[in-house]
């Protein structure tokens, strides 16, 4: 008798654990979350991250093994389902992140003992996109969910530069940093992030140059996410950059390579095998970090190709010069992987028309570099190295129309007219000018701002 209540009492507890393990309810902030057993499903969610950049929210789901997927909204409230067949949870979701982004909430449950249902709660409208992505490196295959917000899917007004906007214009840096977001980069000895790394030296390298009169500079990404390759060369295009600097720490499967290196675009091979091998391993980038299919127009078009050949030629002199200087800066604080100005096929650096660099600022691997480059001083030193090289050449060579050419020229101003229209201020006809408010006045002997529609106003050019 004794020996059959035990027997029984032993079933029940068995059930309860296995009822515990397939579902289990857990309430935080009055929001609830199911975590639901991956023991029996053929695919296991192993974690679920959300990633916030300018473009999108993206949210990861890491799996383990590919799986068929759905999703859709619905209103009132506002929501998005993500329906996923023969899948379980493995991770506790209240264990998300979704400050700063239109999510609210997040809640998960099994469906037909089979498919996992996941609830995105929304603070806004969001427009979704999904794919997944297949395994590479230490990444295994994943299920990405990217929302955007009515104003992330507005495309940004870039307005055409006239001659008289630009003039005596800032010469506009875009820094790029590598990697970003899903995609470290390379990783060194305790799990030093590139990303982390080259990101700490664009910053560095941003103040260098806005500490200096005449430049103005675009940070391609301004936090941890990743920007997929084609997309940093339209940011760059969209802010009209003058120059584009690309920041990376090398990688290499011994240890022992060492120096940092510089490389410029060529449409024509590499021209080292280990130009070749640094431009596949940024150009798959894409690949890990998920920006998608990248469609290229190509055009089979003889003046299309012959002014493109003729901006590509202009604009590798300037990067070769301009990458030498910035190699002869490098050289005295970090040991040089290549002594000249290397060229490879880099996806990133395909802007025809603005002179570009790719700076692999040493061996992330190599435990004495790495060292050096998780140093704040040393990336310094690498940032000031990089900023006095390309400052040399803008001040050598300006772009038409830029402070530095009009301070080349010795400062001396000629004078244009403008005829003063109804709704102008003098201080947004100085804006567009590119002058002080001052010395419109000082030129024009006027002892305040008043102005009058029809009135001619004499404009310092350069």
């Amino acid at each position: 008798m004794r020996a059959n209540v035990l027997k029984n009492r032993c079933l029940k507890l068995a059930v309860g654990i296995v009822l515990l393990k397939t579902v289990t309810l857990t309430t935080l902030g009055g929001l609830s979350l199911f975590v639901a057993s991956a023991s029996a499903a053929p695919t296991s969610i192993e974690s679920v991250r959300v990633r916030q950049s300018p473009e999108r929210t993206r949210i990861v789901f890491d799996l383990s093994q590919p799986v068929e997927h759905r999703i859709f909204s619905l209103a009132n409230p506002r929501r998005l389902v993500i329906d996923i067949e023969d899948a379980g949870l493995n991770v506790d979701i209240s264990d998300v992140v979704t400050k700063g982004t239109p999510i609210t909430g997040l809640r998960a449950a099994v469906r037909d003992n089979k498919d996992l249902r996941v609830v995105l709660d929304l603070s806004k409208r969001v427009k979704p996109s999904s794919f997944v992505l297949n395994p590479i490196l230490q990444y295994g295959d994943r299920l990405v969910i990217d929302l955007y917000t009515e104003e992330q899917q507005v495309a940004p007004v870039v307005q055409k530069a006239n001659q008289i906007s630009r003039q005596m214009r800032d010469v506009v840096i875009a820094i790029d940093a590598g990697h970003g977001g899903d995609d470290p980069g390379a990783i060194g000895p305790g799990k030093l992030y590139e990303k982390t790394v080259v990101m700490a030296i664009a910053k560095k390298l941003k103040r260098y140059f806005e500490r200096e009169q005449g430049y103005k500079v675009v940070l391609i990404r301004t936090g941890d996410y990743y920007v997929g390759l084609k997309k940093r060369t339209q940011l760059a295009y969209q802010s009209r950059a003058d120059v584009f600097l690309s920041i990376h720490a090398d990688s290499f499967k011994s240890p022992h390579a060492s120096g940092a290196s510089v490389y410029a675009i060529s449409q024509r091979g590499a021209t080292s095998e280990a130009a070749k091998r640094v431009a596949e391993k940024e150009n798959r980038a894409d690949l890990i970090g998920g920006a998608g299919i990248i469609s290229m127009d190509d055009k089979d078009d003889l003046l299309a190709g012959v002014l493109l050949d003729l901006a590509m030629d202009a604009s590798l002199a300037a990067s070769f010069e301009m990458g030498r200087n910035v190699l002869k800066e490098i050289k005295p604080i970090n040991k040089l992987h290549k002594a000249r100005v290397e060229q490879a096929a880099f996806a990133v650096l395909k802007s025809p028309d603005i002179p570009s660099l790719l700076i692999e600022t040493g061996f992330i691997t190599n435990p004495a570099e790495s060292k050096k480059l998780k140093s704040a001083k040393h990336q310094d030193q690498i940032a000031r190295a990089i900023f006095t090289g390309v400052n040399q050449y803008m001040k050598s060579d300006p772009p038409e129309g830029s402070y530095f050419a009009w301070k080349r020229r010795g400062g001396v101003s000629q004078l244009a007219t403008y005829k003063i229209v109804r709704g102008d201020t003098l201080s947004g006809i100085a804006d567009k000018h590119r002058v002080s408010t001052k010395k419109i006045m000082s030129v024009n002997g006027l002892d305040n701002a008043n102005i009058r529609i029809g009135q001619v106003l004499k404009i310092p050019t350069i």
